[in-house]
């Protein structure tokens, strides 16, 4: 099947044009304890994305009528089998070849480390939507998810190796290994290794949680603020090893911090909300929210940090409180 870098294919950055924006439907009650509130919520993603680019909703097929009547007219709706809601882990990693050809890296999926997931719509839901969106699928040959992985479109990649390196996903993987692997399927010429996550996260450590590209050379990063808080150490960590990284192009980075909303729990546990899990599309930021007082701030930063697009808040805490945000249930499809 050949290399991806082969044939000229890289991943592009989150903020190129896109053709549109993949969700997946809330249909697991054991992921989503209040699976009314959960559904209401992905709908008001996927209008906010809406208003910039086309979205497409995929549905388990009894499912589809009520996902139509709460998204409403400006979201397609597909009918097809899923087992979860997490389209940026489950969805195809796209790639272009900047000649017009589109491409995807298929992740093997074992739902976060489990060893008997049982997640087999899933796990085909990659090949499922490249069937529909068109583009060649190159099959990677290690088990990761779409939140994992984060570029620049300029061959850097931020990753973490508490997720990439884990045995409950590739036992033996060593980061030379994992290097040159997404050098391959990437075009990553520098990855930036983080190892801290947050202190509950069901993924160990997305870094769609921690840190991303706002632009080449630019990091937005989550930080604490309170000495006291166990998140506190963890993500300072992670901030001296960005400011220490070097990009592809041998540039130290300019790091904007974000700071964290105030904790708050669910069913005993910590809630993994972080204002770096957002989705830009076309002329605009979506943002989740927590009804914080570090809402306001994260807000202005972002505008600040993208002058040419809107930022657009919507409330994310019932989605947080599942595992994840807006940019764990979003996969953008790149305009080749």
């Amino acid at each position: 099947m050949g290399y991806p870098i082969d044939d000229g294919y890289r991943m592009p950055p989150e903020w190129a044009p896109h053709a549109r924006c993949w969700m997946a439907w809330p249909c697991a009650e054991e992921t989503f304890p209040d699976l009314a509130r959960a559904r209401a919520a992905y709908a008001a993603v996927a209008r906010a994305i809406a208003r910039f680019e086309p979205v497409a909703m995929i549905a388990n097929p009894e499912d589809v009528a009520g996902a139509k009547k709460l998204c409403g007219d400006a979201v397609e709706l597909v009918a097809l089998a899923i087992d979860d809601s997490w389209s940026r882990d489950t969805g195809p990693s796209y790639l272009v070849d900047g000649r017009g050809g589109l491409g995807a890296v298929d992740w093997p999926f074992n739902n976060y480390g489990e060893l008997d997931p049982h997640y087999d719509n899933d796990k085909l839901l990659a090949r499922r939507i490249l069937e529909r969106s068109g583009g060649r699928r190159f099959e990677a040959p290690i088990i990761l998810e779409g939140g994992a992985i984060h570029t620049d479109g300029q061959g850097t990649l931020l990753t973490t190796e508490n997720v990439v390196l884990n045995p409950n996903r590739n036992p033996g993987l060593t980061k030379a290994d994992a290097n040159e692997i997404f050098r391959v399927y990437l075009g990553a010429e520098q990855v930036i290794w983080l190892d801290e996550a947050l202190e509950v996260d069901s993924t160990d450590g997305h870094v769609d949680n921690l840190a991303c590209f706002v632009r080449p050379g630019v990091v937005a990063a989550l930080v604490a603020e309170d000495p006291a808080d166990p998140q506190y150490a963890p993500l300072r960590k992670n901030l001296q090893r960005l400011e220490r990284a070097k990009d592809a192009g041998g540039r130290s980075l300019e790091i904007i911090e974000i700071g964290q909303p105030d904790p708050r729990e669910f069913r005993g546990e910590r809630v993994p909300a972080s204002y770096i899990n957002f989705y830009i599309a076309n002329g605009g930021v979506v943002l989740p929210v927590f009804d914080d007082p570090a809402d306001a701030p994260a807000i202005a930063t972002l505008e600040r940090a993208f002058p040419d697009r809107v930022v657009v808040p919507v409330p994310g805490g019932d989605i947080a409180r599942s595992g994840g945000c807006i940019h764990c249930i979003t996969q953008q499809e790149p305009r080749p």
